[in-house]
């Protein structure tokens, strides 16, 4: 049976097809009638079969390590959080939760902490990205709003996107973007970021912003708007402050963003003279001490020119994750109330306690996330809950973070997995059930409400988080959580914003309260009795006080530096997702970038005395990392750049928010992740290795990196001091002596390879140099055993195809680079044909297209 539900990745919120294999897994495919994706899939998406794999599943609660019940699990939290609550206060608990809760688990939480423990002291991973797009709204628009959709990308004549790697991180959506403008050639695409990104493969225009001047150019822009009298006489009467607005970005200089005058120009033009204009933004603006006013300086040039809640033109914040919106539309946030109602507000307040029949409603916003991590660590937390996330790698100062969970009085997590870096700190661990086995709704980043259906039997004693929240609530002693179903909680949630909507809120979802529930078909919010979805805002009447919006003065600063460090840019790769708990099982996932990296451009390579494919050391004030260097002259000089994938569980030193400082944006709290003062240096590897294995291994080596190939793992090593004896090494990590070896002690080399009756086990191959060797061939090797595995490449008759370029159909780089040659091939469509590589998702044409800039050239010869 095929089931109708949503991917779990991004915010573009696609829809998929799921049916059960009978062997435990899944079949994925896109659904063609789903309005966000109409079929396509990125290639995590497409992936989604190969991560439901039950391996390594917590299956039971824990308490203190030992196997419990699921009845004494939850009187233990709730007899912790009471006793907390009753010997401290209600500010004396916690919970930090995640995009990667549905709707009704969202609920649920919120309306335990705010409306009967009596504190606002939950908080989302939400805080980490997207919180000053939040806080942004709400001082223009005076809520939370997204005030367009996804098809105004495809209507406009202009698209900027600035702050978003929208080819990585949002696939499907700019493959959408870049099919509307093939049938519309006229569309201009504009891509604003310090870095080359494969985005920018695609862009009509790239500027190569200063990193952290987007406020200055945005403040430039509606200067020059005013100056050139683009700005809207019939929507300026809808807006205040734009004077002071005005005046604020005078202050900017052109020189502030670090580009040359004429590219500027051309912008300022393009953009004051194309009416039907969409600015797309993400983690580049909002990650940053001042993402807030970043946010504001963009939407003031919206404002000011009417360019909002109209076909084809509008500010469009992207979401990271695939409930971000949910847990905003829920008060997700410590300083929200449900249903975008306000907590400081008293009659809002009242008016959500006696609907909840409330005991004792919070009445002041709670601890931002990295303020409620400062409680922790300082002790005013005493009883924390942590529900699917992983803020032992993602919070910044993670090592700090870490201690301080692992101090605290009590700490309950709720994860599908045992083995997390913050799992491991727990008291008490809940097993949750994972997407494909819970039922609920998320809402993606133009509002739109998708259901999440289970198509797989949750393994073990996984419950749904939504659950393990109302079973601690009512045993706590509290009413109103005794759900059958997340339908219930849906409704209740709907009902709530039928009252929300009649105090003036935007967000309404009340006739949805009575729907079929189960045969709820996605649908753009609101949905109340004076509006049914479209946009917000063109009328020119906004959510504040007196019905206009509000310009916001913007003092736009450049992120200080330090001229002994560089600046390090954080963010996410293409085929992986968060800590990869999940995208991490899929071998193909793990084929594109199999390890932590960090990008920087040749000349800071040399002035460091770092060489290719060695070791980097980098050091903040808060930690280090140890990574692999990757040249590219798509970053600026100083301006290097490194992924924040790689956990405890995957990496030795690659956990990149160790490196974070915990420096946040005065308004928003979100923590600025893109601008840390790093100071680089030479790792001083002996010898460096590489090996693939059947078993698990964690090697005691300096410097580890552990990736899922076909019937294993593959790793990456290095070490500051050369083992004395590598075959007692080997039997160490593997449990047996090698059955065949190679050594050369003068090329410090040593290749080992150990089989069974089942094949291969393990083969290991060491070197003083870093290992050069086709890991797509040994990747195989565990699954088409090799008798010269010891050669490290394939045979003659076996072509090395390379590094996996694309990962759908898992075609390497030099596969690629012959087919170019040898057929001639001139664009990505040709590839394509001969090869199949990017006809699927499309995540990979940015880089075929730069790969054909450089090989054809040569294939010309």
């Amino acid at each position: 049976m095929t089931v109708r539900t949503t991917c779990p990745y991004c915010g573009v919120g696609c829809g998929v097809l799921a049916s059960p294999d009978g062997q435990g897994g899944l079949t994925i495919k896109g659904d063609p009638d789903h309005p966000a994706n109409r079929g396509r899939l990125c290639v995590k998406g497409a992936a989604l079969g190969e991560t439901v794999s039950t391996a390594g599943r917590l299956l039971t609660p824990r308490i203190h390590g030992a196997k419990a019940s699921w009845s004494t699990a939850l009187d233990f939290i709730a007899d912790r959080f009471t006793d907390a609550v009753t010997q401290h206060g209600p500010d004396s608990v916690a919970l930090y939760v995640s995009g990667q809760l549905l709707t009704e688990d969202y609920y649920v939480a919120n309306k335990l902490m705010k409306g009967f423990i009596g504190s606002a002291n939950i908080d989302t991973n939400s805080r980490l990205c997207m919180a000053s797009s939040v806080a942004g709204h709400r001082r223009a628009f005076g809520t939370d709003t997204v005030p367009g959709l996804y098809e105004d990308l495809e209507l406009a004549d202009l698209v900027v996107l600035t702050g978003s790697n929208l080819a990585w991180c949002h696939p499907v959506l700019h493959q959408r973007l870049l099919a509307a403008r093939a049938a519309r050639p006229q569309m201009k695409i504009v891509v604003i970021d310090p870095r080359r990104t494969a985005t920018c493969e695609d862009a009509d225009l790239h500027l190569p912003l200063a990193p952290g001047a987007d406020g200055h150019l945005f403040n430039l822009l509606l200067c020059h708007l005013h100056d050139t009298a683009r700005t809207s006489a019939a929507f300026l009467p809808h807006v205040t402050g734009f004077d002071a607005a005005l005046t604020a970005a005078r202050a900017s200089r052109p020189e502030d963003t670090g580009l040359p005058p004429d590219p500027l120009r051309h912008f300022l033009d393009l953009w004051a003279q194309t009416e039907k204009t969409v600015t797309v933004y993400s983690q580049g603006i909002n990650q940053s001490d001042s993402g807030t006013d970043k946010v504001n300086a963009i939407l003031n040039c919206h404002l000011a020119t009417g360019r909002i809640g109209r076909p084809g033109m509008g500010p469009f914040s992207v979401t990271g994750q695939p409930n971000a919106m949910g847990g905003r539309e829920v008060g997700g946030l410590a300083n929200m109330l449900a249903c975008h109602l306000e907590l400081e507000n008293p009659a809002h307040r009242a008016a959500v306690g006696a609907f909840w029949n409330a005991p004792r409603m919070a009445s002041r916003p709670g601890l931002k996330a990295v303020d409620m991590f400062r409680a922790v660590e300082d002790g005013r937390i005493k009883a924390l809950w942590i529900i699917h996330t992983n803020p032992a790698v993602t919070m910044p100062e993670a090592d700090r973070v870490s201690r301080a969970i692992a101090a605290c009085d009590f700490v309950s997590v709720s994860d599908i997995r045992a083995d997390t870096d913050t799992a491991r700190l727990a008291h008490v661990l809940l097993p949750s059930a994972a997407w494909g086995e819970k039922d609920g709704t998320v809402t993606n980043s133009e509002r739109m409400i998708s259901r999440q259906r289970a198509a797989l039997t949750a393994p073990g004693q996984a419950q749904p988080d939504w659950w393990q929240i109302a079973q601690v609530a009512q045993r706590m002693g509290f009413q109103g959580f005794d759900w059958a179903s997340p339908g219930q909680i849906f409704a209740e949630h709907a009902a709530l914003s039928g009252i929300a909507g009649g105090l003036g809120s935007d967000f309404d979802i009340s006739d949805l309260a009575s729907h079929d529930y189960d045969a709820l078909s996605p649908v753009l919010w609101p949905q109340g009795p004076t509006q049914r979805g479209g946009r917000f805002f063109g009328s020119g009447r906004f959510h504040t006080p007196d019905g206009r919006a509000r310009l916001v003065p913007v003092a736009a600063a450049l992120p200080a530096r330090r001229p002994d460090r560089l600046t390090l840019n954080t963010g996410r790769t293409r085929d992986q997702w968060h800590t990869m708990t999940r995208t991490g099982l899929s071998p193909r996932l793990s084929r594109h970038l199999a390890e932590p990296y960090l990008e920087i451009h040749p000349e800071d390579m040399a002035r460091l005395g770092l060489m290719p494919a060695g070791l980097v050391e980098a050091k903040t004030d808060a930690g280090c990392a140890i990574l692999r260097v990757l040249p590219s002259d798509a970053v600026a000089i100083g301006h290097p750049f490194a992924p924040i994938h790689w956990s405890g569980q995957t990496s030795s030193a690659g956990r990149i928010d160790a490196l974070v400082e915990a420096r946040t944006d005065p308004v928003s709290g979100q923590p600025a992740s893109k601008s840390m003062q790093v100071e680089l240096r030479p790792f001083a590897a002996s010898w460096f290795g590489y090996c693939v294995t059947r078993r698990d291994v964690v090697p005691d080596c300096d410097y580890w990196a552990s990736a899922a190939i076909p019937g294993g793992r593959q790793i990456e090593m290095a070490g500051a001091a050369i083992p004395t004896d590598w075959s007692a090494r080997f039997r160490n990590w593997f449990g047996a002596t090698p059955d065949m070896t190679l050594v050369d002690p003068a090329r410090g080399l040593f290749r080992a390879a150990l089989s069974d009756e089942g094949g291969l086990v393990a083969a290991l191959f060491v070197s003083d140099q870093p290992v050069r060797l086709s890991r797509a061939h040994l990747g195989d090797s565990l699954t088409r055993p090799d008798p010269a595995i010891l050669a490290g490449h394939p045979g003659e008759t076996t072509p090395d195809q390379g590094a996996i370029l694309c990962a759908c159909f898992e075609i390497g780089v030099n596969t690629i680079m012959r087919a170019i040659a040898r057929e001639g091939l001139q664009n990505v469509e040709a590839i394509g044909v001969a090869l199949g590589a990017g006809t699927n998702c499309g995540s990979c044409r940015p880089e075929l297209r730069a790969l054909l800039a450089r090989s054809l050239p040569v294939a010309a010869e």
